[in-house]
């Protein structure tokens, strides 16, 4: 029901990149182009001021786009008025999820949210904090899941459940059998860091400089993208790390990961429900969105 031409103008804008927005809705970029093309066209005006650096509206792309929020907004009103009254809970909902959440928690949550709702399709994008802030500020997801600091981004938040991250070591590393060891010992350890962006690393950087320790003052030997690649290094005895306690739920299991605490304080974070201000949510979005906040997320962990 929706104008895909008008939701494409508002992705370019809230981006200010083509590229972006090619992205982040799935287009090539010439489509994404092609599509700016048609309601120029259609206007017979000019939407966007573009240089080499960077994507502006111009005056008439400043209406445009206002008008454009005001009529997405009434189509995810209908939608909602009308599955009030009939009680039809059905639709699709875009939700994004930090790495961790989106691959450690959320395939449970949705695979028992689905069998309840078999008429709602849930489309999931799992990336980095700063990636799933992004698609949300440009309203290409209905709500977001993230782990880290999110204050400074202007969105809505609301704690979802607690995290702790603690320290992975291989099972044969001199500390497999530990309970605990002091972060200044871990700082002298080779240690493999998540990606800049990750809510994860966010966590350990505030933790370390709380105590005095900086990044470039550990030892490290590796950067890797996805926790499931740290995983598989610290097996291999490349390093130790600090991951979810979430995320290891199988290799605990199964004695190929070993794990324990920091002796110094524990390593706290929420895992966050992150929403755009004055976004107009879906009847579908709304039951979801009840459905995880009543969740036992604690039946998951062994």
């Amino acid at each position: 029901m929706e104008d895909h031409k008008l939701r494409v103008l508002c992705t370019v804008a809230e981006t200010k990149s083509f590229s972006k927005a090619s992205e982040i809705i799935h287009l090539t970029q010439p489509a994404v182009s092609l599509q700016i093309q048609a309601l120029e066209e259609a206007f017979e005006t000019k939407l966007f001021d573009r240089t080499s650096s960077t994507v502006t509206l111009t005056p008439a792309g400043e209406i445009l786009y206002n008008y454009a929020k005001q009529i997405l907004g009434l189509y995810a009103s209908i939608d909602k008025d009308i599955g009030a009254v009939t009680g039809l809970v059905k639709g699709s909902i875009s939700v994004g999820a930090s790495t961790t959440i989106g691959n450690y928690l959320l395939p449970a949550v949705v695979s028992d949210f689905m069998r309840a709702f078999p008429k709602i399709k849930i489309h999931l994008l799992v990336g980095n904090t700063k990636r799933i802030l992004e698609f949300l500020k440009a309203g290409n997801l209905n709500l977001g899941l993230v782990e880290g600091e999110v204050t400074k981004y202007k969105v809505m938040t609301e704690k979802l459940v607690a995290d702790e991250l603690s320290l992975i070591v291989a099972p044969f590393h001199p500390w497999a059998k530990k309970k605990e060891v002091s972060i200044n010992d871990v700082k002298k350890e080779p240690f493999i860091f998540r990606e800049e962006g990750s809510g994860t690393r966010q966590v350990i950087e505030k933790y370390l400089a709380k105590r005095g320790i900086t990044v470039s003052g550990m030892k490290i030997s590796a950067v890797i993208g996805s926790t499931e690649a740290i995983k598989e290094a610290v097996e291999n005895g490349v390093g130790v790390s600090i991951v979810s306690k979430w995320a290891v739920r199988k290799e605990l299991r199964y004695g190929t990961i070993s794990m324990l605490g920091i002796k110094e304080v524990r390593m706290l974070r929420d895992f966050s429900l992150i929403f755009n201000r004055n976004s107009i949510s879906s009847y579908a979005s709304d039951e979801f969105l009840s459905y995880l906040k009543s969740y036992p997320f604690e039946k998951l962990l062994p």
